[in-house]
């Protein structure tokens, strides 16, 4: 057996345990070797090089120190030219000159007055003692810093000037006899000049603070021009000893009146030592001074391009906000400066720009406008650098926006950016408030930091998904966002544009427009917030419940009760419902014309009982009942006298017609306090509802048992967890595919599956995580399972596994690999019996070389779906608002024409919202995630925007909260007749909060003798601006196709429709209509047709039926528009959309916390149609 005290060597003495006890007592025998470093820098010259050079405060002060001597020599210099008068002597009597009263003759030149000079003994000590101090230090500062090039350091101006000046004094030391010689030390100005400007260069050093070059720039100019002034002015003042002798001011004059070029010759040289002089002056000047400012006004331009500095003093005296952008466009500018300036209290805001690129010519025109110019300010820098930050003044602002650039290919680079300047900032800056807006979702956890966060893609998906069953929810969230005093269509000028002409019927009193009336006036409704304690609106319904105070609320005052916060939570619940008690220390959230706090209040006098007996309703023309008077920024309302008004036309008073009578009970009054026997009971999360107790033989069969949970998988970090409709087992990735069998089905289109529910269709390039929130959506909870529509993804890649596993578990998701472009895997995706088509803007497309043609590949293929299939709901998502002019385009719609004229007026007016009246934004048919980003900007003065937008889209649920839904009127409904009815039928019986009313309004209106019609030869030749225009159902019925390519069976029945007008009379305007509108069903139907077969064919082709094609179905000659929080007088009209904010059902269920922790639960809340069937 080896020995390992013999193997193994002992430790040596410093690692033994014992000495770490005792000391190190072998430290005398131990080998270990002491090294000092640095021992270059203990040598003398190394520590004088460290105080003289390097060092940074100590050689700031030795440069000020030596700046300080070369002033006090050009003081001695200027002291010594005041006491020396040439008259008494010339100082020359140490050589036995006499120099008094000598004449000379003309053209010679007495060189003793330019050599001697009168010295005093004292200021020749003075002189003497600097240039010694002088010397020395230059000598010194050489031998520091010699590098082996003895001639370098000799040659060197700086230095030779200091030989010239400092070496003759040390002579006369030695050699009285020349202590009056001449010595030119006013050329220590030139040395004065070097050392201020290695002063300002150690200044920086030392307090580590880079000023800007602009600012030393103009420091040397201002030395150099003052050191050649005063070289120029001793100069000539002692040259002209022996001509005219000048004084210092004479001297002054001359040079100032030469150099500014005016040259008045009242003082001039008269030697000629003198004027080489000048001549030399004038030389170096035109020589030193360009070169000057030619690097100045470069420096200049440059600081024009980078923006310069926000100054500290305005910083730490005025408020400024922050906007960090990778690339500032237009558009991007002018939306965050209209909405951030809209507010009020923002007005006296600075906002100063950060981007990293330069300024391009549109900001730059933009800037220059005085009134963007005072308050704007542009710096060309990037947040990832502190001096940039510093720039902005970052530490000192309000807040910092950091906005993504969406035009970028690679999305997820262009987040990675927008995350580092947020670090870059929250780094810098701790206590500046965030607002940052991220493009992916899955990207959000790394900024979760900030105060507020806006990720488009979750926006996006969540606000289409809500459009297709909720319609223009993207134009409800969109108008509700942005600040707006309401936007009044200007119905004279459109009615010149469209040439139409009111009648003198009773039917036609109504304007023409009144939709755009009506539509604008709503547009101004913003959500506020106010305490219940200090509000007008709500302090009277203190310890009432929710629903009682929103409806008398919006009865009394117009204003439509959304939500509260309470005092000690920081989640806002939306529609908490009837057993909610109002709190005195509640934040109500309301939606109105404008804040309560800009709001007077004043109560119509009662009227006489006789005279209610007389007033009638005058229909949708009427004004609201709370009479909404904007006047610079105040709304006075005047409150209505509750009491019924006796009418002869239609009031709130049920007709009298076969037993109606018997349904008015049905409205109950709304409750102070809830009734337990009014609210919903347990059974919602019961098996009672019809949909789900009676399932078809199909489903039974086919084991589409649905379950309600929470998704187990979320395809990011961040999503926020909402109970869902889903599957007890997750599906096979091969039967997720739409266009392809497997072992487990044999469909391989969406006809074959036999879905109950139309389609819903979305088509985008890639499947990304955002596209998770886009089916959230229409899985949850609250929606009925009969109303669940399949789910159809149209990708132009196909999906990654990551993806599929999160959609797996979801009833009625489908995916096919196919791309809008072709009619086939349109086809086959079922988009014939499909109830909505989304088109989302593809990434691949969202940079172009002209910024604008960034929508082009999706404005035409959206085109092409809107002349295919006519009766296809059609949502499209843009980059560019402006491009919504292009969809459904009809080149000779007078109609859309007129429109465009309108909105180019209203642009001009400067309006946030110039494309509201566009018909497809209108009807919610085309949305912009650019329209969103007023959202962001809003948090600064509302924070709890983003907080109700994402609990309106359901991309946050908070338990007790509401959610979003809608209801359609009937003919059934119709006997509620106003919105303040329908508002109290809901609140008395279902709990629900209607916010606002889609309303759809046939174009095909009658027409009329008085009515001008359009002749085949007007609608011919559109060059005429001022031709007549037809109603605009006839606007929109003979022109809603392309007028190019006519085939021979429309150029005929063309011909023939002329040939008719030709031969009819000029004067029977009837009879033209007539004729017009027949050519025009002619025209119209000869192009469908065509279409028609187009698709057909295909269809057998691919093997499917065309029995599902509706070629005919036209839905095109209907405008759709938005009302939010209507007046209570509003008449509810036929397939009226009402939209709700109902109540969580959940909340009504005992122990709901743990029933929803129950991932597998039984089926949720009875059928939501049956509950607001009216």
């Amino acid at each position: 057996m080896v020995d390992l005290d013999s193997e193994v060597p002992p430790l040596p003495p410093r690692y033994r345990f014992r000495d770490l006890l005792l000391g190190d007592q072998g430290w005398q025998s131990d080998d270990r070797v002491q090294v000092e470093f640095y021992m270059n820098e203990n040598t003398f010259k190394e520590r004088l090089k460290l105080f003289f050079i390097k060092n940074q405060r100590s050689s700031l002060r030795i440069r000020l120190f030596n700046f300080s001597l070369k002033l006090l020599s050009c003081f001695l210099y200027i002291i010594r030219v005041l006491l020396d008068d040439p008259t008494q002597g010339l100082g020359c009597k140490e050589l036995n000159r006499s120099c008094s009263n000598q004449n000379y003759t003309p053209g010679t030149i007495d060189w003793s007055p330019i050599i001697w000079v009168n010295r005093s003994l004292p200021l020749w000590g003075l002189q003497v003692s600097v240039a010694v101090i002088s010397l020395f230090e230059t000598l010194l500062l050489s031998y520091l810093s010699y590098k082996g090039n003895i001639w370098e350091q000799i040659l060197r101006i700086p230095f030779l000037l200091e030989i010239i000046n400092a070496v003759p004094f040390i002579i006369t030391i030695f050699w009285p006899v020349l202590r009056n010689l001449f010595i030119p030390v006013f050329l220590n100005c030139w040395l004065a000049k070097h050392a201020l400007e290695n002063m300002i260069n150690d200044l920086h050093r030392a307090i580590q603070r880079t000023q800007s070059a602009m600012f030393n720039q103009v420091l040397i100019l201002i030395s150099t021009l003052l050191c050649l002034i005063f070289t120029c002015i001793c100069g000539i003042q002692h040259l002209e000893r022996a001509g005219n002798r000048l004084t210092l001011f004479d001297s002054l004059y001359f040079c100032i009146v030469t150099f500014s070029t005016v040259g008045f010759g009242d003082v001039t040289p008269k030697i000629w030592p003198s004027k080489l002089l000048v001549v030399i002056m004038i030389c170096v000047a035109l020589v030193v001074l360009p070169i000057q400012f030619e690097q100045l006004a470069y420096l200049w331009m440059e600081r024009q391009k980078s923006g310069g500095n926000y100054s500290r003093y305005r910083a730490q005296t005025e408020k400024h906000v922050v906007l960090c952008v990778s690339s500032l466009k237009i558009d991007l500018l002018m939306d965050f400066l209209n909405e951030f300036y809209a507010h009020p209290r923002l007005q006296d805001y600075y906002v100063v720009i950060l981007c990293p690129t330069e300024m391009d010519a549109q900001v730059r025109r933009v800037l220059q406008i005085p009134m963007w110019s005072q308050r704007v300010i542009y710096l060309q820098g990037s947040a990832l650098k502190d001096q940039d930050l510093l720039r902005a003044k970052m530490d000192n602002a309000e807040a910092c926006f950091i906005l993504s650039s969406r035009c970028e290919v690679d999305r997820t680079a262009a987040d990675h950016q927008t995350i580092l300047r947020a670090w870059a900032v929250k780094d810098f800056a701790p206590n500046c408030p965030l607002y940052v807006q991220i493009l992916k979702p899955e990207n959000k956890f790394h900024i979760k930091f900030a105060d507020h966060v806006v990720c488009e893609e979750e926006f996006k998906y969540a606000m289409l998904a809500l459009n297709c069953i909720c319609p223009a929810t993207s134009t409800l969230i969109t108008l509700l966002v942005h600040t707006s005093r309401g936007h009044t269509a200007p119905w004279e000028a459109f009615r010149q544009l469209t040439g139409t002409k009111q009648t003198s019927n009773r039917e036609s009193q109504q304007s023409p427009e009144q939709w755009q009336k009506m539509y604008g006036r709503c547009s101004g409704n913003e959500v506020y917030h106010i305490n219940l304690e200090e509000s007008t609106f709500f302090a009277e319904y203190e310890g009432k419940s929710f629903t009682y105070a929103s409806f008398h609320a919006h009865k009394k005052f117009g204003v439509c009760l959304i939500g509260v916060r309470k005092e000690d939570n920081k989640n806002i619940l939306l529609n908490p419902g009837p057993r909610y008690i109002m709190s005195s220390t509640d934040i109500c959230f309301y939606i109105n014309i404008t804040k309560e706090e800009n709001s007077a209040f004043k109560k119509q006098e009662k009227h006489r009982k006789n005279h209610e007996s007389k007033l009638s309703y005058h229909g949708a023309s009427r004004l609201p009942v709370h009479s909404i008077i904007a006047s610079m920024g105040t709304v006075a309302i005047d409150l209505q006298d509750t009491g019924c008004r006796g009418a002869s036309g239609a009031t709130l008073a049920l007709p009298a017609q076969g037993g109606r009578e018997g349904r008015r009970p049905s409205i109950a009054p709304v409750l102070e306090v809830a009734d337990s026997s009014s609210l919903p009971t347990c059974d919602l999360l019961s098996d009672q509802s019809e949909d789900e107790t009676t399932p078809s033989d199909e489903e039974g069969s086919a084991g589409f048992e649905y379950a309600k949970g929470y998704p187990p998988y979320s395809p990011y970090i961040g999503s926020s967890p909402t109970f869902c409709h889903l599957l007890h087992e997750k599906v096979p990735f091969c039967c997720l595919r739409l266009d392809k069998g497997c072992q487990h089905n044999y469909y391989e289109d969406a006809k074959a599956y036999g879905f109950k529910n139309k389609l819903i269709i979305v088509a985008a390039e890639t499947a990304g995580n955002g596209l998770y929130n886009f089916i959230v959506p229409l899985r949850a909870y609250y929606r009925p399972k009969k109303e669940l529509n399949p789910i159809v993804l149209l990708l132009d890649n196909p999906p990654d596994m990551h993806f599929l596993d999160a959609i797996c578990w979801f009833p009625m998701v489908y995916y096919m690999v196919g791309s809008i472009d072709n009619l086939d895997d349109l086809l086959r995706c079922g988009v014939t019996f499909a109830a909505n088509m989304v088109v989302v803007d593809k990434e691949s497309t969202m940079s172009a070389e002209e910024d604008y043609m960034a929508d082009a590949k999706t404005i035409v293929n959206v085109q092409t779906l809107f002349r295919l299939f006519s009766s296809l709901s059609i949502i499209t998502e843009l980059t560019h608002p402006a491009n919504m002019r292009f969809m459904q385009f009809r080149a000779k719609d007078c109609y859309s024409l007129a429109l465009s004229k309108l909105e180019k007026k209203e642009r001009e007016k400067g309006s946030n919202l110039a494309f509201m009246f566009r018909l497809p934004f209108a009807a919610g048919r085309v949305f912009s995630i650019s329209m969103l980003d007023t959202l962001l900007y809003q948090s600064f003065v509302k924070d709890y925007m983003i907080s109700i937008t994402r609990l309106l889209l359901g991309l946050d649920t908070t338990p007790g909260s509401g959610f979003l839904c809608s209801m359609k009127i009937t003919e059934e409904d119709l006997w509620i007749r106003t919105y303040a009815r329908l508002y109290q039928k809901l609140c008395s019986s279902t709990g629900d909060i209607p916010i606002g009313v889609y309303r759809t309004e046939s174009q095909k209106l009658t027409t009329s003798e008085s009515q001008i019609s359009i002749s085949v030869e007007d609608w011919e030749d559109t060059k005429d601006t001022k031709e007549q225009f037809s109603c605009r159902g006839n606007h929109r019925n003979s022109t809603s196709s392309d007028q190019s390519d006519h085939p021979l069976l429309r150029r005929k029945s063309m011909q023939w429709a002329r040939r008719l007008s030709r031969r009819a009379p000029r004067h029977s305007a009837k009879t033209a209509e007539k004729i017009n509108q027949q050519r025009m069903n002619l025209y119209r139907r000869s192009e469908r047709q065509e279409l028609a077969e187009l698709v057909k064919n295909r269809m057998k082709h691919l093997g499917l039926s065309p029995a599902g094609y509706d070629e005919m179905n036209d839905h095109q000659n209907t405008l759709s528009y938005i009302l939010i929080n209507p007046s209570p007088d509003t008449r509810l009209e036929l397939n009226d959309i009402v939209y709700l904010i109902r109540p969580d059902p959940l909340t009504y269920v005992p122990n709901a916390g743990s029933s929803r922790k129950n991932s597998f639960c039984n089926t949720v809340g009875q059928d939501n149609r049956e509950e607001t069937q009216l």
